[in-house]
């Protein structure tokens, strides 16, 4: 019998990563606290608004605007920078939907860049490229939790007056320089969908340092209505992405666990890099001095199928999981989505606007990226030593035993 797992072998995995999502008691705690408040609309409640200036301040913040979802925080970022038809946003082509997707409900177009091929972050010299007269914003994602360059980006912007936009998704309690992600340009979103590492099942929440745009942002979320006026008085066209109050007050809780799961999460990252820099054909993702901790939504790292004889990136996918590590491919390039490849895109630009969104191509990177980049999800990193050491010996057993499963 071979040793590798999925041809019948033990698995290199003895103990199960801790379960995700984690609660004790004071999750039920709050959530019974609502339910006997009878108060679970966020708009006379309080959970719900303590949430938004607990996390603004853990994220070094003046103000926070809860969200249903991460998604809807990206639009309504995109609506209180007032961009909308004939405006450019540059973005990675290597993102999740929703970053384009955002873009596009206000009638702009999402102009699409590769990403460097080490962080498979934003690349800025691939943004100073495809800036033009109609680029009203920069928008960088931070893969995995780890920031993009936020030096060389806030630079760009300042030197031409666009504003930079953080998609935060990946990266709760992440830091640049010792500053926390999310406020450094004009605004960051965050999603605490069911995966990312504070969840509510779904929810959002968009910060800033700017007043004036929190005062959009706000009107946007709550039917274009304005602090101070009559309830029924409505101001511009905007929606209800208002956050309730069962979600706030879970998210109370999760809160009060971030810095203590990010530190951890960081600290098995660092921990593992070691190890898997020790085996042939395995890279993580880069790590920028400047990253003084890295939130790890996803650890990510460059598997080369040449040092384990061919063996292809599904296959060894596979072979992980068998050895009990649960792993996936990440995200396609947006190019490559049937939105993008086929134009259907183009129904939400208007006639007479250019739409070109794949003016970049060829994405050499991030097509790469897609077929070579492993994530592992970032329960795996909430283990011990014995975890960490566990997913480097899987990952050294289906190298020894490659041959078997060509």
């Amino acid at each position: 019998m071979s040793d590798l797992a999925l041809l019948g072998g033990q698995p290199a995995k003895t103990k199960a990563f801790p379960a995700w999502p984690h609660y004790d008691e004071r999750e039920a705690q709050a959530l019974q606290t609502v339910l006997e408040s009878r108060i679970w609309w966020r708009t006379p409640g309080t959970q719900t608004l303590r949430f938004e200036q607990a996390f603004a301040q853990a994220h070094h913040a003046a103000h926070g605007i809860a969200i249903t979802n991460g998604t809807h925080a990206l639009e309504v970022a995109i609506g209180a920078l007032g961009i909308g038809y004939g405006d450019e946003v540059i973005l990675p082509d290597f993102t999740f939907i929703a970053s384009a997707s955002a873009v596009l409900s206000v009638g702009a177009l999402p102009v699409l860049v590769d990403v460097a091929l080490t962080t498979y972050n934003i690349d800025p010299a691939q943004v100073e490229a495809a800036i033009t007269p109609r680029t009203k914003c920069i928008l960088a994602v931070h893969m995995g939790g780890l920031p993009a360059d936020m030096d060389a980006l806030l630079e760009i912007g300042r030197r031409h007056n666009i504003p930079l936009l953080e998609d935060c998704s990946h990266a709760h309690g992440s830091e640049w320089r010792g500053q926390r992600i999310g406020a450094l340009g004009a605004a960051g979103t965050f999603s605490f969908q069911a995966s990312k590492t504070m969840t509510a099942g779904e929810g959002g929440i968009v910060i800033t340092d700017d007043a004036d745009f929190e005062r959009k942002a706000r009107s946007i979320t709550d039917c274009g209505r304005l602090p101070g006026h009559w309830f029924y008085e409505h101001f511009d066209y905007a929606s209800n992405y208002r956050l309730s109050e069962w979600q706030g007050a879970i998210l109370n809780v999760q809160l009060e666990r971030m810095d203590t799961q990010t530190a951890l999460r960081h600290h098995n990252a660092c921990a593992l890099d070691s190890l898997l820099r020790e085996i042939d054909g395995i890279t993580p993702q880069a790590i920028d001095d400047r990253c003084t901790r890295n939130g790890h939504y996803l650890y990510l790292f460059h598997y080369d199928s040449a040092a384990f004889g061919g063996l292809s990136t599904a296959r060894f996918i596979e072979a992980l999981h068998a050895e009990g590590i649960p792993s996936q491919a990440t995200y396609p390039p947006l190019s490559a989505l049937t939105v993008f490849a086929d134009g259907a895109y183009k129904k939400r630009i208007p006639p007479g606007m250019p739409d070109d969104a794949l003016r970049h191509a060829p994405f050499v990177n991030s097509n790469r990226i897609m077929r070579e980049v492993v994530g592992l999800p970032h329960a795996t990193l909430m283990g011990d030593d014995q975890d960490i050491r566990e997913i480097g010996a899987a990952v050294r057993k289906i190298q020894q035993y490659a041959r078997e499963l060509l």
